[in-house]
């Protein structure tokens, strides 16, 4: 077939392919694009409104071609979606090397992008969509938990929460697709209530229909009297609201809504994703199609009118972040002088974590048989088991997770930590406890992989926001290290022109060469994290460095 059709990676031991790494890739390609996956499969779009595994259907099939013949020794190179070359390398090469959507300096907007788009030049590949290593929504839940958590802790701290936890407390805010229908389960699973705004029916059904998102309500006022109620017994609740932000955020503030947290996860990186005020959201795909100009002014008022509710619930006493979407800077763009009166995420609640060389380890069974990630859940927690946070988590993840596609378990590992649960999945799968091998990897919003200044790298200490040197650095030294395949991105969940980052992914098959890679990918890959926040001067790290033996060079000649 050369066109749109429904995909769905193979299960069990059969390979179609030379070997397990390239089988990896072949079934993690066709897992991002697995209906129960992604977004709009049939446009090969997996999240974010335009994040695609793919930049057409030729290529695709092309890369599955390619992966079916390619030999231990041999690696892919692909070129935004598209499959270019194969060259002959090595056993410890990457069997696939990426790179999506990266522009010169001076091009890289989204009017020359969606030129190239246009020409059939390029794609956006977003993060996890374009490396082939997106599990559903899962794959940045923890990520919200661990924020939401974060949140939590301060508002105790300030005298605001009771018990360390949400309850008793309601937030507010947008989007419901691929990342933002993480923040519904993240919130109550810390015992909050949620009011969660899309203008996308399908959106909200799907979150139910997932178990992310407990239930629809019928208008505003509805909505309200359910927070209201679940707020009151202290029960977590989340509720999904069919309407657009930029108009019902306003009107919540005006009417003195009792919210106590503000944030939102709109594809507003990408200004032809972010429905404008005025506009059916019917008529948004034409709309937007036929005078993309005017749809991007547009909906660059309509954010800003959304992040001005925000600030001023701010005002009002509300805990208010950005959730790492741009929507502070569109709508600056459009003339908001206050955009950036309340802080991202990173900088809030995560950095911390981050200079612990701490971030999303995540995994999936290439078996498709949900016991092997329930052996490997048992697994985590035996490794680890002081890590309070992270049993708690597995747990509930275990009740409250539906898997999309191949079943696939995310957990917030560090420098040290990830290594170790590399090397025993790899064992498991030796032993034959494993009924498959497990493709490792994770999102590329890590702690040593992304240089992105309204996100990861917002407000660090020494001024080196835009320093992208650092993903750069991860790309290649995962690569060196004997990832199985590496990619390199631009733009992201912020958009054109505002972040470059990597990814790996590392196939534990249960081979000796395996366990060698892992050991190495899984101990650099975080080792840069730590490096990072050495290099920026952040205390925490440095104590992390001295702790664990991460050879710093500044470091050591300062100390002869």
């Amino acid at each position: 077939m050369s066109g749109p059709r429904i995909v769905r990676a193979p299960r069990g031991t059969e390979l179609s392919t030379q070997g397990w790494q390239q089988e990896a890739a072949l079934r993690m390609l066709q897992n991002n694009l697995d209906p129960e996956v992604a977004e709009h499969p049939e446009k090969l779009v997996v999240y974010g409104g335009t994040g695609k595994a793919a930049r057409d259907w030729r290529s695709f099939d092309a890369m599955i071609r390619t992966l079916r013949t390619l030999k231990q020794d041999e690696t892919m190179l692909v070129q935004s979606g598209r499959p270019v070359g194969v060259m002959q390398t090595h056993e410890w090469a990457p069997r696939v090397l990426i790179a999506n959507s990266n522009l010169v300096g001076d091009w890289a907007n989204w009017e020359e992008f969606r030129r190239l788009e246009a020409l059939g030049l390029t794609m956006y590949g977003q993060m996890t969509a374009g490396s082939w290593i997106y599990i559903g929504t899962q794959g940045i839940l923890q990520g919200t938990y661990e924020t939401f958590a974060a949140v939590a802790a301060k508002l105790r701290s300030i005298g605001k929460g009771v018990d360390g936890t949400l309850a008793g407390t309601i937030t507010l805010t947008a989007g419901l697709g691929g990342m933002g229908g993480a923040q519904p389960l993240a919130v109550t699973m810390n015992g909050g209530v949620v009011i969660c705004i899309d203008v996308d029916p399908r959106a909200i059904s799907r979150r139910i229909e997932h178990r992310y998102l407990d239930v629809k309500a019928d208008s505003l006022a509805h909505a309200m009297q359910l927070a209201t109620e679940a707020r009151d017994r202290r029960e977590p609740l989340s509720i999904g609201l069919l309407g657009n932000a930029a108009e019902l955020l306003p009107q919540m503030l005006a009417e003195g809504a009792p919210i106590d947290i503000v944030t939102d996860q709109t594809s507003a990186h990408d200004p032809l994703a972010y429905l404008p005020v005025g506009i059916p959201f019917d008529e948004m795909a034409t709309y937007a199609a036929e005078k993309p100009a005017d749809f991007t002014i547009r909906a660059r008022e309509s954010m800003a009118r959304h992040v001005e509710a925000m600030v001023g619930f701010m005002d009002a006493g509300a805990e208010v972040f950005d959730y790492g979407n741009s929507i502070r800077g569109e709508a600056q763009l459009a003339g908001y002088g206050r955009a950036f009166d309340f802080p991202g995420f990173v900088p809030a609640y995560i950095r911390p974590l981050f200079c612990e060389g701490k971030g999303p380890f995540r995994w999936a069974a290439l078996s498709g048989e949900a016991s092997d990630i329930h052996k490997t859940d048992k697994a985590i927690l035996d490794l680890f088991p002081e890590n309070e946070s992270l049993h708690r988590w597995i747990k509930l993840a275990q009740d409250k997770v539906h898997f999309q596609g191949l079943p696939a378990r995310i957990c917030w590992l560090g420098y040290g930590e990830r290594d170790k649960a590399g090397e025993r999945f790899n064992d498991m799968v030796a032993s034959g406890e494993l009924a498959a091998p497990v493709v490792i990897g994770r999102d590329h919003l890590d702690c040593g992989s992304v240089a992105s200044p309204y996100r990861e790298t917002e407000a660090m200490l020494d001024g080196s926001d835009a320093i992208a040197d650092w993903p750069l650095l991860n790309a290649m030294v995962n690569v060196a290290s004997g990832a199985s395949w590496v990619s390199i991105h631009h733009g992201g969940g912020v958009g054109m022109g505002r972040s470059l980052h990597a990814g790996q992914v590392t196939v534990a098959d249960g081979t000796k060469l395996a366990g060698e890679k892992i050991r190495r990918v899984l101990t650099n890959d975080p080792g840069m994290g730590v490096i990072r926040h050495v290099d920026a001067g952040y205390d925490r790290a440095d104590e992390i460095a001295d702790e664990r033996g991460v050879r710093i060079p500044m470091r050591e000649g300062d100390s002869q």
